[in-house]
């Protein structure tokens, strides 16, 4: 069983929803990413999403954009990325996704990347733009590793398709809330739920909604219905606005602690369930 798996049988016997903690590695700098993830564990995060700074970020927003850009200033590689995370493993067995895209990927080879993924203690992968249809030799050397492929649907996913990303995935599916980049927004799309609604209907693995969440507000609107909300942009502001701020590790941690506070089921809610 993954370390992803057993977070959620664990906020499932908990009767908890999970927080997904986006952070793009190397930004400010390399030295600085463990900190800021022991910092995220500590306010709550149950899972880490590790971003590969990429120079053509397509499904992300300007926030993020620009953590990337500062990453890869900052020198941060592929390999950088996999030493921050073999770092981590010396602290914390906090479940780690590697969030990237393909074109990295294809470049370094897929057996390659799971295969030092895998010694470097991740626990899965979210390639944004890998086309299903087209990750057959991908998803043999994640399996090979036991690792777990996680893939993104969203409202135009039909339902043919929306079966086929979530029988493939492991782990589990992340939701797109909305059409568009990553980025805050003032409230959860009302397509969030009817997108549960419909996967729900074709996988049992846990569902994860992100893009644009970012408020307390917004953790409690999904928890009458998802399973773990996904939050980056708001994390990357902080990083962005407290680069050199000593408390940047400590505006991080309030950050997450606020947020997964608004996870928390109602009691009427859990005294029902």
């Amino acid at each position: 069983m993954s370390r992803i798996t057993s977070a959620f049988e664990r906020l499932r016997a908990e009767n908890n929803r999970g927080l997904i903690a986006y952070i793009t590695a190397g930004d400010p700098a390399p030295d600085q990413t463990v900190k800021l993830i022991l910092a995220l564990e500590q306010g709550g995060a149950d899972i880490i999403e590790l971003g590969v700074p990429f120079s053509d970020p397509i499904a992300d927003g300007p926030v993020i954009q620009q953590a990337g850009e500062r990453a890869l200033r900052a020198s941060t590689t592929f390999p950088k990325v996999l030493d921050i995370l073999r770092d981590l493993r010396k602290q914390s067995q906090i479940p780690v996704i590697v969030f990237t895209y393909l074109n990295p990927i294809m470049k370094y080879g897929f057996a390659r990347f799971a295969a030092d993924a895998a010694e470097a203690g991740a626990d899965g992968a979210l390639l944004t733009d890998l086309n299903i249809e087209e990750a057959g030799p991908y998803l043999a050397e994640m399996s090979k590793h036991n690792l777990d492929p996680v893939f993104l649907v969203s409202q135009t996913t039909p339902d043919d398709r929306l079966r086929q990303l979530s029988q493939s995935s492991a782990g589990f599916v992340y939701l797109v809330s909305r059409a568009g980049v990553t980025g805050e927004r003032d409230q959860v799309s009302d397509q969030a739920r009817q997108l549960t609604e419909r996967t729900r209907r074709v996988t049992d693995l846990p569902l994860a909604v992100g893009f644009g969440l970012s408020k307390p507000e917004h953790m409690q609107a999904l928890v009458p219905y998802a399973d773990a909300a996904v939050v980056g942009s708001a994390f990357m502001k902080i990083v962005e606005q407290n680069q050199d701020a000593p408390d940047l590790a400590d505006r991080m941690r309030d950050l997450a602690a606020q947020l997964k506070e608004g996870l928390r089921v109602p009691a009427q809610a859990e005294a029902g369930s």
